[in-house]
């Protein structure tokens, strides 16, 4: 590969961004609104990571992420600049369910991440003991927290164990598959941290946190779907790539990194690639191996950010069966507290939640369960048909359904969710800071900002504008979005 000479001058520098998932190619698409020219490697044949769609019962649905915030403006950005803004899609409703103490109890309003603001909210969830502890959280003295300190540890101290117990946990392990115990309040609930530190309740600081919002409500939906599925958009915007003039190369494993005196080499297993610079975007344990010539301490630090493994089991049920049975409501699922011993640890009814998978498949039910959680993996070596069966009994005791599935799927994502246990925000502070030492190298993706997908989009543009700045030899102003391919009236 001919390599540019006149990179800085001309603005025709070459990136190559490692890491096909939502991250790289947002990243990619980033940089070619920079005027850069940009090669994405991704080692699998699939585009698009924990972003997938699939086929259940001749119907396509989403086999991986299935909504994202639109509260935060990369993601929903992002869909419109590719040309899905017409099939952005809000969930049809957002009644959720807590299964506990061996009832579907509604899911209690007026919370952050499980932590009330006020207590009556949360009766029929939690105890009359439970609900006497919170009641004295007022009385208490202030908690230290230091640089950061366990979700689950402050609220347990503050409020009791049942409410981490019954709400924390279950909701923070639908985003982190994680343990609440372990899991830093600094990186996944900044906003309760921010009060922790200012002492005092924290019944008090949560009714701020709600005062604080409403005052400034926004309108529109908090989450988006995308008719079709999440697992879309991957395509779109590796279509928007390409029509920017951006090469995708995929089954390419990159095998390593070399710097050179003008830039890098990045060697796949048919070839060596030439660059002027480098976005990583993989897998904390691919970015350690990677960087393991080339920058030694930060690749110890990667090495040392633990995953979770999580399966989804999705089950399709003739719509008229479910209907006779009662069984389901209007809920868009339900969560469950680990402390109660199930199985599963949640449950989408699909096509309660998403208009477009009813209006897809008018006669089928679809609904999905997700088992598996940070040191709680066991139930993923199991056959595909043990989690169907184990599923079909978690929800039969759940919701009172008899009905059985005419299609199943079973979709395990091995090292799904990287943890964010206490000092992970330093850990990567340290990453970033060893990792900025390299000429015209980044890294993005779900380990550094947050897990969700506007996070991880914010994290590849921050990598591409750095990059870009780097190349350019000053900092270069937000570029507009490469358009794709698509209309927004969906030609």
């Amino acid at each position: 590969m001919q390599r540019s000479t006149n990179r800085v001058d001309t603005g025709t520098g070459h990136v190559v961004v490692i890491g096909g998932g939502i991250a790289g190619l947002a990243a990619a698409h980033r940089l070619l609104a920079t005027g850069l020219r940009v090669t994405l490697v991704e080692a699998t044949d699939r585009l698009g990571g924990k972003l997938m769609t699939g086929d259940i019962a001749g119907t396509q649905v989403d086999l991986g992420a299935e909504s994202m915030l639109a509260r935060r403006p990369e993601a929903v950005d992002l869909a419109r600049a590719v040309g899905l803004g017409d099939r952005l899609q809000p969930p049809a409703t957002a009644t959720a369910a807590v299964w506990t103490r061996g009832e579907l109890r509604p899911m209690p309003k007026g919370h952050v991440m499980g932590v009330p603001g006020d207590p009556a909210a949360l009766g029929g969830v939690l105890s009359p003991e439970g609900l006497a502890r919170i009641a004295q959280e007022r009385d208490l003295t202030p908690t230290a927290v230091g640089d950061d300190v366990a979700v689950g540890a402050y609220v347990a101290d503050r409020l009791g164990r049942e409410v981490v117990d019954r709400l924390v946990e279950p909701l923070l392990g639908g985003v982190y598959a994680g343990d609440a115990y372990r899991l830093s309040m600094r990186a996944a609930v900044p906003q309760l941290f921010e009060v922790a530190r200012e002492g005092g309740s924290l019944l008090d600081g949560v009714q701020r946190i709600q005062q604080q919002a409403a005052a400034r409500r926004q309108t529109g939906p908090v989450f988006q779907g995308i008719d079709g599925g999440i697992g879309t958009l991957p395509e779109a915007v590796a279509d928007a790539v390409r029509a920017g003039g951006g090469e995708i190369l995929t089954g390419t494993p990159v095998l390593g990194l070399t710097r050179t005196t003008d830039g890098w080499d990045i060697r796949t297993d048919t070839r060596v690639i030439t660059a002027d610079g480098i976005v990583l975007a993989t897998p904390a344990w691919s970015a350690s191996t990677l960087l393991a010539a080339e920058s030694p301490a930060a690749s110890v630090e990667l090495a040392g950010v633990e995953y979770a493994s999580m399966a989804l089991v999705t089950l399709a049920f003739r719509r008229s069966d479910v209907a006779a049975t009662g069984a389901l409501d209007g809920r868009s699922g339900f969560l469950v507290p680990p402390v109660d011993g199930r199985t599963i640890k949640a449950s989408t009814f699909s096509t309660h939640k998403w208009q477009w998978v009813a209006d897809a498949a008018p006669d089928l039910f679809v609904l999905r369960t997700s088992v598996g959680r940070y040191g709680e993996e066991d139930h993923l070596h199991r056959e595909d048909t043990e989690l169907v069966d184990v599923s079909l009994r978690d929800l039969a005791e759940a919701t009172g359904l008899a009905a059985k599935p005419v299609d199943t799927e079973v979709t395990r994502w091995i090292g799904g969710l990287p943890q964010y246990p206490v000092g992970h925000l330093t850990r990567v502070a340290r990453i970033r800071d060893e990792v900025a030492k390299l000429p015209a190298l980044r890294v993005c993706g779900a380990v550094y900002d947050g897990v969700g997908i506007p996070a991880c989009i914010a994290s590849a543009h921050r990598a591409a504008d750095e990059i870009a700045a780097d190349l350019a030899g000053e900092i270069i102003a937000t570029p507009t979005l490469v358009q794709g391919t698509r209309s927004e009236a969906g030609q």
